[in-house]
């Protein structure tokens, strides 16, 4: 965890699941410290009830907002003025906007030009003009998948339903990206190769493909080699990738 990171997480409440608010900032907390946590919609709907313990174990604060007008999704407009409240605050470095909505695109983009860190995080259903107006974006559902398989009496024969095959253009974004860093061998040194995959790419996880690490992601694919060396600064060695050639 970076612990100078000072991040504020917003959540819609309309657009993303209560069951994986737990992991959600577990995985938020390894980008820095939430400092501010809100979470926004009409408490008054009785589909939010089940949010009630979620909040006070997560200690999340509630923003009530009324449904003003049918159609109109209040909670939007009160996320972003907030957010550009606690921008000019200057209390944070960075934001976490959990939502499956897209209309949340334009304030990802304004938060980074304002150099913030912008996380997303929500289903996989999430539009993809917010998913690259992010600094990375992260699906719900491979925290699900994570918990999944931490349960020693899961099936390990089952098919893991949230994980993404590994597809010929994954592939070749692998590879450019290893052509783009790689020395006069043809050698990129894995993390940044890591690195330069999340700025091309902001939902690029290894866990979608059912990997915790980006490592034993590409060691899978046959079109890659991976060498150890030696590091003389630390313990543990150093890791480079190439693409093969034929």
């Amino acid at each position: 965890m970076q612990t100078d990171i000072k991040i504020a997480v917003l959540i819609d409440a309309d657009n993303v699941p209560s069951g994986q608010v737990k992991e959600m900032m577990e995985e938020i907390a390894k980008y820095g410290n939430p400092t501010i946590k809100r979470i926004y919609g009409d408490w008054t709907k009785p589909q939010l009830v089940k949010w009630k313990n979620v909040l006070l174990e997560n200690a999340i604060n509630p923003m009530q907002q009324y449904s003003y007008t049918s159609g109109k999704n209040a909670t939007d407009s009160a996320m972003i003025i907030d957010a550009m409240d606690i921008l000019y605050s200057e209390r944070v470095n960075g934001f976490c906007i959990v939502s499956s909505d897209s209309d949340f695109t334009k304030l990802a983009t304004r938060l980074r030009e304002a150099g913030m860190l912008v996380l997303g995080m929500g289903e996989k259903k999430t539009p993809e003009p917010f998913i690259v107006a992010c600094d990375k974006f992260i699906y719900v559902e491979i925290l699900q998948q994570t918990i999944d398989d931490q349960e020693d009496h899961k099936d390990k024969s089952q098919p893991k339903p949230n994980v993404d095959k590994i597809n010929p253009k994954i592939i070749r974004l692998i590879s450019s990206t290893i052509s783009d860093l790689a020395d006069e061998d043809g050698w990129a040194f894995m993390g940044d190769v890591g690195n330069l995959l999340q700025k091309k790419q902001p939902n690029f996880d290894s866990r979608n493909y059912g990997f915790q690490k980006l490592t034993p992601l590409i060691s899978s694919i046959s079109k890659f080699e991976i060498e150890q060396r030696e590091n003389q600064k630390g313990r543990y060695k150093l890791i480079y990738v190439r693409n093969k050639t034929s």
